[in-house]
């Protein structure tokens, strides 16, 4: 664990729940931003998350980006950046 930032985060969110060890948090981390990008790359939007920072990088077709901290935010950044309403179940 990062002394600094304290990286990574203590589990909390749902989406970590069952991740044990922080290296499992890491793991699934990743595996949900590649599941996220295959459901935003449509709308020309790009997800990432680089494991180094806590959130996630969203970035629009026209360039500008965020770093939101969990999922709720993403789907509110997706919606802003795209300009028109996004359903994550669709």
């Amino acid at each position: 664990m990062c002394a600094s930032c304290g990286f990574p985060a203590a589990p909390g969110h749902w989406t970590e729940a069952g991740a044990a060890t922080a290296h499992d948090r890491l793991r699934e981390r990743f595996r949900r931003v590649q599941l996220l990008q295959t459901m935003v790359s449509p709308l020309g939007i790009k997800v990432h998350d680089g494991g180094l920072v806590p959130g996630i990088q969203v970035t629009g077709p026209g360039g500008g980006s965020s770093i939101v901290p969990d999922l709720e935010q993403v789907w509110i950044e997706v919606e802003r950046l795209s300009g028109k309403p996004f359903d994550p179940l669709a």
